[in-house]
């Protein structure tokens, strides 16, 4: 079985479409897990109607998207532990899933998965295209040609084992989260990129503060989870 584990933080506005869509359109066993760290909005509310459950954050400090996804993964019941964010779509969830998991089936070595990503199309701009051709491509040489691991958090897709094995993501980090477990990941298994399956997403982010400022934390994020095993940013702010 898939557990899918969608972190929230006042997603009223994309929540009820991407659970809807899962429940009517995804038919292989799975289930449904919604972590919300103490939304002020609907968001819960509209989990309930949908999902398989909701875990609610009971800590006073601002939870953090990787407690969120631990959270979702203690809960879970399923061998294979799909994170998404709740923004994401597939074209056909059970073609997407199904093919996720012959790479798992294929090789009991395979620890994680990640796929392409776009924007949906009706809101896709020209940029878009151009850096997600270029990330989707770099997926793929990171993970397919060197072995290093590396994924983005829009959907990430782990063997629970191998997730058991590393101990999650690492609580701590308010960015960066899925950047460094893919690493770990790979240091005890292989990660595979899929170019043939593809999640998409609002690109909300890009389109609220623009592609040259998210795509510099990005890099610096990245850079100093390279260099210091920790993320640059302070606070990862929720874009509505």
């Amino acid at each position: 079985m898939i557990s899918i584990i969608i972190p929230t933080l006042n997603e009223e506005s994309v929540i009820g479409e991407t659970l809807a869509d899962l429940k009517s359109r995804l038919t292989i066993p799975h289930e449904i897990i919604v972590t919300d760290g103490k939304s002020t909005d609907r968001t819960v509310e509209i989990a309930r109607t949908y999902a398989t459950a909701v875990v609610t954050y009971a800590g006073s400090a601002r939870q953090t998207i990787a407690e969120g996804r631990n959270d979702g993964a203690r809960a879970a019941h399923g061998e294979f532990l799909a994170f998404m964010d709740a923004d994401c779509r597939f074209a056909d969830p059970d073609a997407f899933f199904t093919e996720a998991l012959t790479h798992f089936d294929a090789d009991p070595r395979a620890a994680g998965l990640t796929v392409a990503i776009r924007v949906l199309p009706r809101m896709e701009t020209a940029a878009d295209k151009i850096v997600f051709i270029i990330f989707n491509n770099y997926l793929r040489l990171v993970n397919n040609v060197f072995g290093l691991g590396i994924s983005a958090g829009e959907f990430q897709m782990i063997r629970r084992s191998a997730f058991d094995k590393v101990g999650g993501y690492r609580p701590e980090l308010v960015a960066s989260e899925d950047i460094d477990i893919f690493y770990r990941l790979s240091k005890m298994g292989r990660i595979v990129f899929d170019s043939s399956i593809t999640v998409f997403h609002t690109g909300r982010r890009a389109h609220k503060i623009g592609w040259p400022k998210l795509i510099a934390t990005w890099i610096m994020n990245s850079f100093y989870m390279w260099t210091t095993g920790r993320a640059y940013s302070k606070e990862w702010k929720v874009i509505r």
